[in-house]
């Protein structure tokens, strides 16, 4: 099974998909987007705003909290050179709730753009924060693996954070696929309307269709709603350049789950309704924590593997497997659960966790591509794309939605 996995051709998930379908805003009101709805196998068209209408009462519906920062930073070389670097995930220290709150200092993974013009020394750049003058610099301090480098960042001013820097020199990274530079309107609509928790340098965006409005009509249905952190990785825009998926590496991603959330999924499971791919990565990689725990309880760093659900035949029921967390976060006085995770989903998957998927429209030859043929099995996924495309649905980041039931 594991080898057949791996032997995924990529060419199989690919479509046409023009510029022209491709969403370069969003809709002026949220929750006016298209709803493609699939259920049992039949496609319709429905409006966001008629979720609550749909959504059968008692169900929980579970979103990502995660808060996109504006991790994208210019600094400019005394010659003119632009070289520009992107926050990927915080190195010293290491916890993103920290990371934000340090002064003076700290140290971020990062990529660099225009890399070669920069080969040593420090860059440096005014930055007003309340009316104060603020030295900004940057070092680079270490190579790692691939294209990452360890970036060390300094200012000259204690009463000032790095989030507060952040907010003011930072541009929030819209994806690529856009092709536009940021606006100033991004900053907000480039943010769920729930965004809490920093850390993500893309949006979770099946999450961007909700507003107070629909979140509200929810809860008066009786629809129940919580809510867990991934902070979403530059990996998520990285293609696949494989022929198949087994070449492809996943993404290292961090999730963060109350236990209060855990103990809500156990009394509602076979009635989960994950809004967006990386609320599915987070519950699902539950199940596989849960397993590890039950052979080895003591407290340690935790990852889930990319192929670790297709290596082992794993017959533990969802809710042991939650249940198991709650007793590991009891033993040790933990409120939250904390891993990593780089768990991929394709084809051959067996869900545990997820029944109903919130989620926008992906791209070609794409892992979340992949994720949406697992859910809704076979080639499926090519029925509800071509009647997205036939029916003039916007597609990625700003595009339109669809929930499928599975």
């Amino acid at each position: 099974m594991h080898e057949t996995i791996k032997d995924i051709r990529m060419e199989d998930f690919d479509y046409l998909l023009s510029d022209g379908k491709i969403a370069k805003y969003p809709v002026n009101e949220r929750d006016h987007s298209k709803l493609l709805l699939w259920n049992k196998g039949v496609c319709q068209e429905k409006v966001f705003y008629e979720l609550p209408e749909i959504l059968p009462k008692g169900d929980l519906l579970i979103y990502n909290n995660t808060k996109v920062i504006q991790a994208r930073l210019r600094f400019h070389k005394t010659s003119g050179a632009e070289i520009e670097i992107f926050c990927l995930e915080p190195e010293n220290p290491k916890d993103y709730g920290q990371v934000f709150q340090t002064t003076k200092s700290c140290e971020w993974q990062c990529l660099v753009g225009n890399s070669k013009k920069w080969k040593e020394g420090k860059l440096s750049e005014t930055v007003m924060v309340d009316h104060r003058i603020i030295e900004f610099t940057a070092e680079r301090v270490e190579q790692l693996e691939g294209m990452s480098n360890v970036i060390r960042f300094e200012w000259d001013n204690g009463e000032v954070t790095f989030g507060e820097l952040l907010e003011q020199f930072g541009q929030l990274p819209i994806p690529p696929y856009l092709n536009r530079k940021t606006e100033e309107s991004d900053k907000r609509t480039y943010q769920t309307v729930y965004s809490r928790i920093e850390g993500s340098v893309a949006a979770p965006t099946a999450g961007l269709h909700f507003t107070e409005n629909v979140l509200r009509e929810l809860v008066l249905r009786g629809i129940y709603e919580d809510e867990v952190t991934l902070h979403v990785g530059a990996g998520t825009f990285q293609p696949v350049k494989s022929e198949t998926i087994g070449g492809h590496p996943m993404h290292k991603e961090t999730i963060s789950v109350r236990k209060t959330t855990i103990e809500n999924i156990i009394k509602h499971l076979d009635h989960i309704i994950a809004v967006g791919t990386t609320s599915v990565r987070t519950l699902e990689s539950l199940y596989f924590f849960g397993c590890q725990l039950m052979k080895d309880d003591s407290e340690r760093e935790m990852t889930v593997g990319q192929w670790e659900p297709y290596e082992t035949e794993y017959t533990t029921e969802p809710s042991v497997a939650l249940q198991t967390i709650v007793d590991y976060l009891n033993k040790h006085h933990l409120p939250d659960f904390e891993a990593e995770t780089r768990i991929i989903i394709v084809p051959g998957y067996q869900f545990r966790i997820v029944n109903k998927l919130i989620t926008n429209f992906h791209q070609p030859k794409s892992t979340l591509l992949l994720l949406i043929s697992a859910f809704v099995g076979g080639d499926e996924w090519k029925n509800i794309y071509n009647f997205a495309l036939q029916n003039d649905f916007r597609f990625l980041s700003y595009g339109d939605s669809s929930l499928l039931i599975r």
